[in-house]
């Protein structure tokens, strides 16, 4: 049986406790107690969260346990020393050592974050870098794997590290039937962005709408600002006006950044050589793919292939 260990502390994030609920369907779905759950805090007994919600916790101890959960409150505050006492530990004690959301800063405070990779809220993620220069942080994660330790991005985000963390102990097939079970997509990648294109543009009128749904299914294709237009029931003037307006991007900007959306996930989640991901998301060929790349992400195709891979490798 593996003990999965969550530390709780005043004004922790409610959202956080949603990791739970994969580790008990698990349990449920295998028919037996694969995964022990612990609640703990310094002083243990019920301990306020976020929401007024009171949890009920058992004091730090020593004991060991295969896997510690350090969740975030809503925004990264000081904890109390004998926490991070407690954390600065977990190596010794633990497997694995995770934080979910804002609770990487507490990892970064025991210095368990120096020269590794990790990510966190999306809001957060450059003041954790500021404060913490020896982390590597990247913003634009839902996960990060950097050998024992383990961190995700804010809110639904711990849910897919959480299923991942399945997959690593029971396999894929385990981690889909949890996800199912629990209606959610089987788990994103570590390496989607936090961010969509869609919902940044968030257009507000059904015509822009349906133009931009109708270019996510045809990226393939050249998209002219005709085309779009025709979608949307406008005219090509009457749609660009529209566009910038709603979106506050052109028309071109936003195809792109939906390119390289459909692109940067193609390249992540596939084997496809880099040439066919560019002409399956519209690009003309890989040169204007890796221009567009390095003005979405700083980094080209390749790198970012390279990290997926190596973060699936747990390298």
């Amino acid at each position: 049986m593996r003990r999965i260990t969550f530390v709780i502390y005043p004004g922790y994030s409610a959202m956080a406790l949603a990791a739970v609920s994969v580790f008990e369907t698990a349990n449920m779905l295998e028919g037996q107690a694969l995964y022990d759950l612990r609640f703990v805090s310094e002083q243990g007994g019920a301990v306020k969260t976020s929401s007024g919600m009171r949890l009920a916790c058992e004091p730090f101890d020593a004991e060991l346990g295969d896997t510690l959960v350090v969740g975030g409150a809503t925004f990264p505050e000081p904890v109390s020393p004998a926490l991070v006492e407690f954390v600065r530990d977990a190596p010794r004690n633990y497997r694995r050592v995770v934080a979910i959301c804002t609770g990487a800063f507490v990892l970064a405070d025991a210095g368990l974050l120096d020269g590794r990779r990790v990510t966190t809220h999306w809001l957060h993620a450059r003041e954790l870098q500021r404060r913490f220069p020896g982390a590597k942080v990247e913003e634009d994660r839902i996960f990060i794997n950097d050998g024992p330790i383990w961190t995700s991005a804010g809110m639904t985000a711990g849910i897919d590290l959480a299923l991942a963390l399945v997959e690593n102990d029971l396999g894929p097939a385990a981690a889909k039937s949890v996800a199912r079970k629990l209606v959610v997509y089987h788990r994103r990648g570590g390496g989607q962005s936090q961010f969509s294109t869609l919902l940044e543009l968030a257009p507000k009128s059904d015509r822009i709408q349906t133009a931009l749904a109708y270019a996510r299914e045809n990226l393939h294709t050249p998209l002219t600002v005709p085309q779009l237009a025709e979608a949307a029931h406008l005219s090509p003037r009457q749609f660009s006006r529209a566009f910038h307006a709603e979106t506050g991007q052109s028309p071109a900007k936003a195809i792109e950044n939906l390119r390289v959306e459909a692109a940067r996930a193609l390249l992540e989640q596939s084997s496809h050589p880099i040439d066919v991901v560019a002409r399956q998301t519209g690009f003309s060929d890989r040169d204007q793919m890796r221009r567009a790349f390095l003005r979405a992400f700083g980094q080209p195709p390749q790198v970012l292939r390279r990290n997926a891979r190596n973060e699936a490798n747990g390298l």
